[in-house]
């Protein structure tokens, strides 16, 4: 038998396999990325709502962060007394883009809270 014809076929067989795998590696980075991006902007955005009563200017604040915020929903809760909890909470649908895992969405999410200041 002509082991230099066996590894070649070995090649073949393993070559697609560590592609699907390093494929997969990076999209779960690139959904790690997403999620750490959406608490800093919810974070942002309690820091805003604890500052400011106006709940469209946390909103504002998360869209900012995001960059992309036109896809978020945004939600803030804020009481209108000094010392009360405001939370912001934030959903992203995420397109896992690797066509070899089909293309499906993900909804990712954070929630922040930030004691009222005035």
């Amino acid at each position: 038998m002509n082991e230099r014809g066996s590894a070649v076929v070995e090649f073949a067989l393993v070559v697609p396999l560590v592609l699907a795998l390093l494929l997969a590696v990076v999209e779960v980075a690139v959904i790690g990325r997403a999620q750490l991006e959406l608490i800093g902007a919810a974070r942002e955005g309690a820091r805003e709502a604890a500052a400011n009563p106006d709940p469209a200017a946390a909103v504002r604040a998360v869209q900012g962060a995001l960059g992309n915020g036109a896809e978020a929903v945004v939600s803030v809760r804020r009481p209108h007394v000094v010392g009360g909890r405001a939370v912001v909470s934030v959903r992203l649908p995420h397109r896992v883009a690797t066509p070899l895992l089909g293309g499906f969405a993900v909804e990712l999410s954070a929630r922040a809270t930030m004691r009222v200041e005035r």
